[in-house]
């Protein structure tokens, strides 16, 4: 007859081992001294097995049995309950071993090897410190949304709105790798899209008058010191791709011939990948770098060290040399001088702009529509862009941009 947990917790130990049965192949088995262990006995591809369910009463009558039927229902679909159990245990230390702090040391290590600013890298690992410190020994796979949110609402508790939305897309990047090493089925951090408070926006500064932006042309041409320097503020100008972007920028994206320059998704700030029409103008800028820094793997390499990109800050630093204050002018600004300008010019559409800008669109299937439908416009765009620097620069005057 089926075992009551009166019988399992009054049983006593005896000289020999014996077992107390309630069917279907479940028994305790009562030890010598004392011990309760719960047994399941079946038989797989015509042989006797055995499985362990637990010690009584930390795992009672009710969860053994439970055990038991479970154990059943995989035999009813062909699996070996005791091959099934060594597969979890598997796949269990597996994930275990695989916590958030060793997937993120790992795409930390992928951004150096990618050429990473140490300093961009040191900025990142402070940024993965504040999950670390609540998550980073919790396996990568088990983390649910709302323990990340718990970590983001502590940072915006102490008024960094700014951080944790940066802390939220980082981590993002952390399960995404998780997901495409197989370690991870989904990223928790999508749904806590619309959950932080999103930070009052501080635009960079930037020049967006005519005449002044032609006098800052004029003296980046004038800039003392590296000829790399003075060719990137003159590209970004040009270009007003973000500084992030231009100082990674490596010699294979430039296709001269096809007058593009195209940027991977993990280059970008929305992850997308990202094509920039050229002018001449700017083709003149890389051709005239050739002889520079053709031998790097990158168009602006740092001055010692030949494999490392440009570091974060020296574009800015030579903007201050040049005496524009980081209230006047920064190297992010010269995307909001173009958008400011060529929007004022009346010349092209406000989707062009945006969409050269690389500014998020929310609607997936609109922004594949819009990459094709102006993508032209955006190559005349460029073209008169090159011409009307040109222009600002040579003449020093105000020019009609209506003109």
């Amino acid at each position: 007859m089926p075992l009551s947990d009166t019988a399992c917790r009054t049983s006593k130990a005896r000289q020999a081992p014996y077992k107390l049965s309630d069917g279907g192949g479940l028994y305790l088995l009562v030890e010598k001294n004392g011990s309760k262990l719960w047994r399941h006995a079946y038989r797989f591809d015509k042989k006797q097995k055995l499985v362990a369910l637990g010690a009584y009463p930390i795992v009672s009558l009710a969860k053994a049995r439970a055990g038991r039927d479970a154990n059943k229902a995989l035999l009813a679909a062909g699996i070996d309950p005791s091959a099934q159990r060594k597969i979890d245990r598997g796949a269990a230390r597996i994930a275990r071993s695989n916590t958030f702090r060793i997937v993120a040391d790992e795409l930390l290590e992928k951004f150096k090897a990618e050429g990473d600013d140490p300093k961009t890298l040191e900025k990142k690992k402070w940024l993965l410190s504040f999950v670390n410190a609540e998550l980073g020994d919790r396996p990568v796979a088990e983390i649910k949304a709302p323990e990340l949110l718990d970590v983001l609402r502590k940072i915006e508790r102490r008024g960094r709105y700014d951080t944790a939305r940066r802390v939220r897309s980082l981590s993002g990047r952390v399960f995404k790798f998780a997901i495409a090493t197989s370690r991870a089925v989904r990223d928790p951090s999508t749904d806590l899209a619309g959950a932080l408070i999103s930070p009052k926006v501080q635009h960079r500064a930037a020049i967006t008058e005519p005449r002044a932006v032609g006098a800052l042309l004029r003296a980046v041409d004038d800039l003392d010191g590296q000829p790399t320097t003075r060719a990137a503020l003159q590209l970004i100008a040009i270009t007003f791709v973000r500084p992030g972007e231009l100082r990674h920028a490596e010699w294979f994206e430039f296709d001269v011939t096809g007058a593009v320059w195209n940027i991977s998704a993990k280059k970008m700030k929305m992850d997308r990948p990202h094509k920039v029409p050229l002018s001449c103008q700017a083709i003149a800028i890389i051709e005239g770098l050739r002889p520079i820094t053709g031998g790097s793997r990158y168009l602006f390499p740092q001055i010692r060290s030949w494999h490392r990109p440009l570091s974060d800050g020296t574009l800015n630093a030579a903007l201050r040399r040049l005496g524009y204050s980081k209230s006047e002018m920064t190297a992010h600004g010269f995307r909001s001088t173009a958008s400011t300008l060529l929007n004022e010019s009346g010349k092209f559409s406000s989707d062009a702009i945006e969409r050269q800008l690389a500014h998020q669109e929310e609607d997936e299937t609109r922004a594949a529509y819009n990459h094709a439908e102006f993508w032209d416009e955006r190559v005349r765009m460029m073209r008169w862009w090159g011409v009307y620097l040109e222009q600002l620069r040579d003449m020093g005057r105000v020019v009609s941009l209506r003109a």
